[in-house]
This record gives structure tokens, sequence and C-alpha cells, in this order.
């Protein structure tokens, strides 16, 4: 079995999340689902980065340890990825005593390889981003280039990673691959810090006590983007014993995650998946498919700093690095600071999870930024999900019950029919609908491989589409009230080719929302796991011609977006 790693960036628990986490661990969680679905071996890993001075910083406001004060948040985190479905295999936090071990292993070893030596660092310093910039690097009013907050002359001991003899190594790798997406991304990293000159890296702090310390000193302090990104190696047991749970709250959580997973046997976490074996780095890092998801704004970090890490380390680099955009709220990046987080929890009860993970999916630009709004989210829920999926679900089931009671009848006119094989006998109609329906999930694999989520569900709808346009073309009602035995027949063929476009437009949308598609499949008479499997995906004529369906309440209701966002002016979502 093929095996596939995909880890989200491990978030800073300086607060509680909000829809801009939200939107990377779904999309990691889709494409989780997707690749066990088609038959991959997968290890999904997500987490929390736990040092530094600004939760050192918090957790003194808060009155209370770093580790009290984090483990809370963390909580918070495994509360709401329960509530989103989201299906990590393994959560790692920085305090876990594997990840510490696998930090202090790494560094010795990069110390006595002559890739790490100790010096003084004099430079600005940011200390809600924990970074050191040059003077060339600030912005034009001198200021950190990437939250635009004042910096600080700072000087001390420190020990640094010789990263200005990679520079020639990381741009061929950048320039020359599909390492990194979306392509744009290339130049940004290439032409703003490669060129201009790759300088050592401060890889420690001696100012700093909350953190891991050098192993050989401990007067200094690991540095935390060294700390935080070692994380994709600790979880899989790299140079320490293998993973392990960090407390009963999170095997708590992955249970209660596991429990919901299973979307018709489609994407669920294979069993034993939070069990570590001393075999895991060999079998998911040197002999997988490992899939880094990051915002843009820690794309230097990973396909700088990181890159020149692995191949210090003699470590493989990962096959791709995917940089996503930023939701932001009023043109603005959101953050508890400025006021204009957007809770994913509201967002949830009032509309639904599944239609919630949708829309961001949906919406969100090919590496660009998503400029939430409510007017969006209820518009998006009302034309692709109310209208054309949920219509197409509720009319279909509708009209069987309405015209045979539940349940297709076989005639001899469409008992054999298959218009995917035979276009002689089958009407041009289903011929071009099942063409379409059989050619979607290469089509939408295609898509998810370049991590283009929108696109991909673009290509399903367009399928729904078509389903509700064949509905229109054949007139179902006009075959229903002739006495011709011959229209009843045709009425049966075009009732079940629509449960078919269901049962595969259906299986397609399940790792993106995992909940209600279980239900779709219910109504539609979709009760054998072969018709849910990857290769009858694209398989036209699965289901039994004499199919029943079953009646369910309405999937998707439609919202009156007038009277919504008076009731949200009144109670907004930030």
């Amino acid at each position: 079995m093929k095996n596939y790693y995909i880890t989200t960036p491990i978030y800073y628990p300086n607060g509680s999340p909000h829809i801009g986490h939200t939107y990377t661990s779904v999309s990691c969680d889709v494409i989780a689902r997707y690749k066990r679905w088609s038959g991959y071996n997968v290890l999904f890993s997500t987490g929390t980065d736990e040092h530094g001075a600004k939760i050192e910083q918090a957790a003194a406001k808060a009155l209370q340890t770093p580790k009290q004060y984090v483990d809370g948040i963390v909580a918070n985190f495994k509360k709401l990825w329960a509530y989103l479905n989201i299906s990590y295999d393994r959560f790692v936090r920085t305090t876990d005593e594997y990840h510490i071990r696998t930090v202090q292993s790494l560094f010795t070893k990069l110390y006595d390889s002559g890739y790490i030596y100790k010096s003084e660092y004099k430079g600005k310093y940011c200390v809600p981003c924990e970074s050191f910039w040059t003077e060339s690097q600030l912005d034009k009013d001198g200021n950190c280039p990437d939250c635009n907050r004042a910096v600080s002359e700072q000087t001390e001991e420190t020990y640094f990673f010789k990263l200005s003899g990679f520079s020639e190594k990381l741009s061929a790798i950048l320039t020359e691959s599909d390492f990194l997406l979306p392509k744009f991304r290339v130049a940004e990293m290439v032409n703003n810090f490669i060129k201009p000159g790759l300088a050592d890296l401060c890889v420690s702090r001696s100012t700093l006590k909350w953190g891991i310390s050098v192993p050989f000193d401990t007067r200094h302090t690991v540095y935390v983007w060294l700390d935080a990104l070692v994380n994709y190696l600790s979880v899989l047991g790299y140079m320490n014993d293998g993973y392990v749970e960090s407390d009963a709250d999170t095997a708590a959580v992955s249970a209660e995650v596991a429990s919901t997973a299973n979307t018709a046997a489609v994407g669920k976490p294979a069993e034993g998946a939070s069990t570590a074996v001393s075999a895991d780095f060999a079998q998911y890092w040197d002999d997988g498919y490992v899939l880094h998801y990051t915002a843009k704004d820690i794309v230097r970090f990973h396909s700088i700093i990181w890159c020149g890490i692995l191949e210090a380390a003699g470590i493989r680099l990962p096959d791709r690095l995917y940089s996503h955009g930023w939701i932001t709220f009023g043109g603005k990046k959101m953050g508890k600071s400025v006021g204009n987080v957007v809770d994913p929890y509201i967002l949830g009860d009032r509309y639904g999870v599944d239609a919630v993970r949708y829309q961001l999916l949906r919406d969100m630009p090919y590496g660009s930024d998503l400029d939430y709004s409510n007017e969006l989210m209820l518009s998006r829920i009302n034309t692709d999900l109310a209208n054309n999926y949920g219509n197409l679900v509720s009319r279909t089931v509708g009209m069987v019950f309405k015209y045979f009671g539940g349940t297709i009848p076989t005639f001899a006119d469409n008992a054999d029919t298959n218009p995917a094989d035979s276009a002689d006998t089958a009407d041009t109609l289903d011929t071009a609908l099942a063409e379409a329906a059989t050619a979607l999930r290469d089509k939408v694999e295609k898509y998810i491989d370049i991590q283009d989520l929108s696109k991909a569900l673009e290509a399903v709808m367009d399928v729904v589409s078509r389903g509700n346009k064949y509905v229109d073309d054949t007139m179902p009602w006009v075959l229903a009230k002739s006495a011709d035995p011959a229209d009843t027949a045709r009425l049966a063929t075009v009732l079940y080719n629509l449960l078919e476009i269901i049962r595969i437009t259906t299986v397609l949308l399940a790792p993106f929302m995992p909940t209600v598609t279980t239900e779709v499949l219910r109504q539609a008479g979709v009760c054998d796991n072969a018709a849910v499997s990857y290769d009858n995906a694209a398989v036209w004529g699965v289901l039994p011609r004499d199919v029943s369906v079953v009646k369910g309440e309405i999937l998707f209701p439609r919202i009156d977006i007038e009277k919504e966002l008076a009731a949200l002016a009144e109670n907004p979502l930030v």
C-alpha cells in the first residue's frame, strides 16, 4: 500500500482557534480522507507550537505557568477539530517529551557535523514573530516585514545554523521542480530572500527560558523555529522512542474524531493509526509522499529554513509544500488583537459544520486570500448546497416515491441499459450524463493532487448542475402522465440515472462534507460499500436496477439572506 504523510503547520496557541486555522485543518482533512479512500496508507499530523516569548508573556499576564496556559488553549484546538470532524491521526505538542528528544538530538547532530556554531548576534528582533531581521528586510517604517510591528535592537550570544551555504541548492530546488505551489510563491522566495543573500540563521537564544534547552549548553534555548519545524520528524519517531499521546484528553478527542470520520467508508482513519512504531519515519517519510500545508506567512520558514535543515541532516525533502492565502475580514488578516475573528462554532451551529467546510474550501482562491463576508457565506450555501446539490437529491428521491412508491421497477427496456458502454441503444442525454459522471473522479483527483480544492468542488458541482438540467431535459413529470409502457420504462431509467449521478457526486463530496453525505447516500438507497468504493466512483450502473430510496429531512434549507443578514447585524459573528 502506498504511504502518504500530510501535515498542517503546528499552530501557535496564544489564543483560541478561528476560521483561519479552520481552513488549513479542513483542507488537510479533505486530502487525508480522499487519499485514504483511494487506497493510500495515510498519516495525518497536526499540533501546537508551544514555546517562545509570546507564550511566556501571555502566561505571565494570565498569572499562569506557560505549560498551564498552553494546556487550556490546546484543549480548545482539540475540541474544535473534533467539532469540525478533522480526522487527524496524531497531535504533536512541542512540550511532548519525544519531541524534545528529537530537537535536542538533531541540534547535537548538526553541531557535531559543523552546521551549527556559536557566535554573537546583533540585529532587529520582533517578539510577536520571534524573528531576527536585517536592516534591509524591515518594512518602509522600520518595522517587522511580517507583522508590521515595532522591532528592538538585541545583542546576545547565540548558536547559528549555516544556512548561507545552501543558497544555490535551495534556489535550484525551488525553481526546477514543483516542490512549492502555487508557482508564484517561488519568485517571492528566490527574489526576496535567496538572491539578496542568505544569512546564517540564529537557532538559539540565551535570554529566553521557555523552550527546549541546548543539550550541551543549557544556558541556551533552542530557537522556536527550529523547535517547531522539527515536529514533522519527531511525530514520526525520528531520533526518539516513538510518538506517544500527550495526555488522556488527546486520546479521548481522537476517539471522538474517529467515530465521526467514517463517511460511508470514505476517508476513515486506518485502524491503529495513532500507535507509534519505530519504523514510522522510514514508512511515511523515506517511503511515502510528504505534503506540508502552510499559510503564506510561513512559507519562508518551510521553503528555505526547513529545507536547509533537512539538507544538512541528510534527510530528503518533502514532495510538496503548498502555501494558501489568508482568510481576511474587511480586507485585514484575522486576529484577536484586531478584533475581527469569526468564530467557527457560531458558523457551524447556525449553518451546519459541513456547509461551513464547503464554503471555506469552495471560495478560497488558489494560493490567494479569501475576504470573508456573511453575504458570501450565505450566498454560497444557497446557490451550491440548497439550490443545486440539495435540490437534485430532494427532487430525485421525491419523484421515485411519487411515481414508483420508493423503489424503481425493472423493465425489459431498462434492465441492462448502460449508456456509458452502449451509445447505440442509450439516449444521447443519458450517454452525455454518464460520460460526465465517470470522468469526474479523475478530474477531482487531479485538482486534489495540486491542492486546488476550490476547483475540485467546482468540478463536482458542474456535474450536479448537469443532473438538474437532465431533469429539465427529460421531463419525468411528462413521462409519468403517459399511458405508454415504454414511457414508464423510460421514466424508470431517468430516475435511475439521477440516483447514479447522486451516488458518484456524493462519494466525491464525502471528504469535503463527511456528515451530510452519509445521509444523502442513505436517502438515495446507496447501501452497499462497493457502491461507494474508489473504483466504482468512475463506473456507471453500479446501483441495483431496482434500487429503493428513503425519505429524509431537507439537507440544506434555503436561507432568507435578507432576514439572516439582519439577524447577524444584531448578533455579529465576530
